[in-house]
């Protein structure tokens, strides 16, 4: 699923509540929606090569502006891969990655160096990441893949923002006895790789 190229909001806004004693009850479009088209589409090429695996990236994002970016990457093979290089030739700049090291079960930490041609500069950064986000846990982002045959696999990035239905009530308090938050949905696909490996 850090901050998203695609942008979305969710968070705690917008809920739609009614009580026993009036509204009209919201509708599965206002509660829920499903964007299922991407804001980035990457084509991979992947070859191993004596323990080593080298891939060139093609990345296409933002439509309005028809932003595009290729990658070389290099990394190990291994499962247990703990570093992966690489150069983006449009940027001209080199970086050479960590891989992400588990700091508690839902945070992340990776470490990076990298030189810039442009700017005949070296420096270094870091980043703390995790799976969760959003209002509390009220955001999800994963990535599913889907291997059609061998060497041909697909992977989507999504996300989900999600705020849980509740039915809540009080007596003598001057609220409703019945009052139900129909809770809210927002889910996306926001990429989508497809990997080529021989």
């Amino acid at each position: 699923m850090a901050t998203q190229p695609s942008g979305g909001g969710g968070g705690g806004g917008g809920a739609v509540e009614t009580s026993g004693g009036g509204g009209e009850p919201a509708t599965l479009e206002e509660a829920y929606t499903i964007n299922v088209v991407p804001s980035e589409l990457f084509l991979k090429f992947r070859r191993e090569l004596q323990g080593l695996r080298v891939g060139i990236n093609l990345e296409f994002f933002n439509y309005e502006v028809n932003d595009y970016e290729a990658k070389l990457v290099l990394k190990p093979s291994t499962t247990d891969r703990k570093w992966r290089f690489m150069y983006r030739p449009l940027h001209a700049d080199l970086q050479l990655l960590s891989k992400k090291i588990p700091l508690t079960k839902y945070l992340n930490l990776q470490v990076g160096i990298g030189h810039s041609f442009h700017l005949n500069a070296t420096g270094w950064k870091w980043k703390v990441s995790t799976s969760l986000g959003g209002d509390g846990v009220s955001q999800i982002r994963n990535k599913t893949k889907i291997s059609f045959f061998p060497g041909f696999d697909l992977r989507i990035g999504w996300r989900a923002e999600y705020i849980l239905p509740e039915i809540h009530g009080g007596m003598g308090t001057g609220e409703p006895t019945f009052n139900m938050n129909y809770g809210r949905l927002n889910a996306s696909i926001d990429r989508i790789e497809a990997i080529l490996t021989s």
